[in-house]
């Protein structure tokens, strides 16, 4: 009886963070991004939170904030020319949301005193655990650093909570944000200092 050869086929390498480039964000880029943004929310969400939480958010608490973008401190990493992740830092007050959230803060931070803030991070859900978000945060808090800041905070979507708290961030007591038609979502704000070995 002839041996059966069993042929398996070949996987192909992960994506390391290696094979991405990180640039800053550009207002030529908003498209991209606003189309990335939701598909990391819809696509990274479902264990986290409802459809109808996630499209809520959407409309206004996961977003661009061209902000952001004027102060170039929001960046890009892309894949082979493709966005693939986003995500950036602020020396303003406002700690989340995209251009549609009301109630924003452009008020310009103290960092003697006050927390730089991490902001709208999003992976493209095929490009997801492969570094991204790490190499972002590496870029983030260096910069914020150099700015003279030795503490930031965020608003973490529950996905985001574990990548953060891997990278010393600690989270507080849960908060909910209203997104409008009833709807709520459950975020964790976390903080880090920066100066800790």
């Amino acid at each position: 009886m002839a041996a059966i050869r069993v042929i398996r086929p070949r996987k192909a390498p992960p994506t390391s963070a290696a094979m991405h480039t990180l640039r800053k964000a550009t207002l030529a880029d908003v498209p991209a991004l606003n189309a990335l943004i939701a598909r990391s929310a819809r696509g990274l969400s479902t264990e986290d939170y409802r459809t109808e939480q996630v499209e809520g958010a959407l409309r206004g608490a996961f977003g661009v904030d061209s902000q952001l973008l004027a102060d170039q401190t929001y960046f890009v990493v892309e894949d082979a020319g493709q966005i693939v992740g986003c995500g950036g830092w602020s020396f303003r007050s406002t700690l989340f949301g995209g251009d549609a959230r009301a109630g924003r803060d452009s008020s310009t931070l103290d960092p003697k005193t006050q927390a730089a803030k991490i902001r709208a991070f999003f992976v493209d859900p095929g490009h997801a655990r492969r570094g991204i978000g790490s190499l972002l945060l590496d870029r983030c808090e260096a910069e914020a650093r150099t700015h003279g800041f030795t503490r930031v905070e965020l608003m973490a979507t529950l996905p985001g909570v574990k990548l953060y708290a891997a990278r010393g961030y600690v989270g507080g007591a849960q908060v909910h944000f209203d997104v409008g038609l009833g709807e709520r979502i459950e975020f964790i704000p976390m903080h880090k200092n920066l100066l800790a070995p």
